[in-house]
């Protein structure tokens, strides 16, 4: 049976995917910090599913602990990799200390680089595998760091699904916008703040990107709704965006 690896996959997305990837026939491996909620979390996918679950606790922007999971990808084949872990910050850039910064970048480029690099080379060496990178509808617009670092990994996976695809290997970047997850919650974010229509569906949205996956395509953006936001960030001019945008993909209220 093949074998998928997740990160954050605890909750939301992350969940969502864990779900999809077991119900698709994939045994798993569960990456986060928390390791009684990802035991909690194996347990309840192997009654539902009857997949096998591998837990790694680790912090993955701590160097030595990143480490441990890219070798995973040596000690035994993994076919799928979803890096999904990520969070955002509540405060603007200026008001974050560097090392916050640092530790958001970390997360959302650097382990997204690494954990992608260690996935590839066995997976070119195999002729096939797929690597599904979560990003963000934030990633097409100007909105500080967080979208800087989703504007990276969607083109770095763009970019790499083009050089990869004659090699057998998919990668495709997810770009969801407001999902209802545990990630606004953790912000302490007022969700009444965004409208009804613009929130997503978690099972849904994985449902969407995994058929997207399966068709072949490098950029997933799930609903309509998107689709044409992402499509007007690329022709309103960016003093029009700051006028108007009162509120980020990355949730937070702005001035």
């Amino acid at each position: 049976m093949a074998t998928a690896l997740i990160t954050g996959p605890t909750a939301g997305i992350g969940r969502a995917f864990a779900d999809k990837l077991a119900i698709e026939g994939y045994d798993l491996v569960l990456v986060a910090r928390d390791e009684a909620r990802l035991k909690e979390v194996a347990a309840e996918l192997t009654a539902l599913h009857g997949v096998a679950c591998e837990v790694i606790a680790a912090d993955l922007t701590e160097p030595g602990q990143l480490a441990v999971v890219e070798e995973r990808f040596r000690t035994g084949p993994i076919e799928v990799l979803v890096n999904n872990a990520g969070f955002g910050q509540k405060k603007p850039f200026w008001a974050n200390t560097i090392e916050v910064e640092e530790k958001q970048f970390d997360l959302l480029v650097r382990v997204v680089l690494r954990l992608t690099h260690a996935a590839v080379l066995p997976m070119i060496e195999r002729g096939s595998g797929a690597v599904v990178n979560v990003s963000s509808v934030a990633g097409f617009l100007q909105r500080g760091s967080y979208s800087a670092h989703k504007s990276w990994v969607t083109n770095f996976s763009a970019g790499l699904a083009i050089e990869l695809h004659s090699r057998g290997v998919a990668v495709m970047a997810l770009c969801p916008g407001f999902v209802h997850t545990e990630f606004h919650e953790r912000m302490e974010m007022d969700k009444t703040i965004i409208p009804s229509f613009m929130w997503l569906d978690a099972v849904d949205l994985v449902d969407a990107a995994w058929a997207d996956l399966m068709a072949g395509k490098s950029i997933s953006i799930p609903s309509r709704r998107y689709k044409l936001i992402s499509a007007a960030a690329r022709y309103i001019p960016r003093t029009l965006i700051a006028r108007l945008s009162t509120i980020g993909l990355d949730g937070r209220r702005r001035a």
